[in-house]
């Protein structure tokens, strides 16, 4: 068979395969491919520790929150003014980073939380409150966001199509959880969307979920060590009954 024919072939049947699976990513997961314009993404521990990233536009920084920044598409941004308002008593400033999307500019800050439950403290999150509980068997996390500072910014390039989200990346296995069937994510992941509207007039938002109290990561490090353990087991066995045949036969 000519080696052009089998490239061909192996394009035709690849090719379709591929296009599908990549509709199929835009067509079911919008929260996994979807560009929002305020972001926090909370990656929960159990013992109420947090890594918590926002990434948003500066003049929905301004606000939303009423941080001091310069919201024009041109000014220039202050790293260093950013980590100073982000950073509190009750969250690490680790990581500032910028870009650039449909001529605004973007703020990507991490922060790490001791305490969950006291990050309402830290100045850009005060609109909200986040509790975590253990009760009946399971974890309770729960956040409630109220209004925002509501600041106008001017002419921004807004369209009216921008989304704000809460993302929530959960430790172990969902019993419940009060968002859409479709924000549920693989691997966990819960997102709470609201349009930039609502959010900038203040319509409150209210996160719940109910969570296992055994972490997945712990939960799969026990599997690999028990799986370990009975690999060795069976290959100890087996070492014992070649020993033992062998002595037999010799015998």
């Amino acid at each position: 068979m000519p080696r052009r024919w089998t490239r061909r072939r192996v394009l035709l049947l690849f090719f379709p395969a591929a296009l599908g699976f990549g509709l199929s990513v835009v067509g079911c997961g919008g929260p996994l491919i979807r560009q929002y314009e305020y972001e926090e993404d909370i990656h929960l521990s159990l013992d109420g520790s947090a890594v918590v990233y926002v990434n948003a536009s500066v003049p929905a920084l301004v606000a939303l929150r009423g941080l001091d920044l310069d919201p024009r598409p041109g000014a220039r941004l202050d790293r260093v003014r950013v980590r100073e308002i982000f950073s509190s008593q009750v969250g690490r400033v680790s990581q500032v980073s910028a870009s650039r999307r449909a001529g605004r500019r973007f703020v990507h800050v991490r922060i790490d939380v001791p305490d969950i439950r006291q990050l309402g403290k830290a100045g850009p999150f005060a609109w909200s409150t986040y509790r975590l509980a253990r009760a009946d068997g399971v974890w309770t996390y729960e956040q409630k966001v109220g209004p925002s500072d509501g600041r106008q910014v001017g002419q921004v390039g807004w369209t009216g199509r921008e989304v704000v989200a809460f993302r929530l990346h959960i430790p172990s296995r969902i019993e419940f959880h009060n968002t859409r069937a479709e924000n549920f994510l693989r691997g966990n992941i819960l997102v709470w969307e609201q349009p930039l509207a609502e959010r900038l007039a203040g319509r409150p938002l209210d996160i719940q979920v109910r969570m296992q109290t055994r972490s997945i990561l712990r939960h799969t490090l026990l599997l690999f060590a028990g799986s370990g353990l009975a690999a060795i087991a069976a290959l100890a066995t087996l070492v014992w009954w070649v020993v033992r045949k062998g002595s037999r036969e010799r015998a």
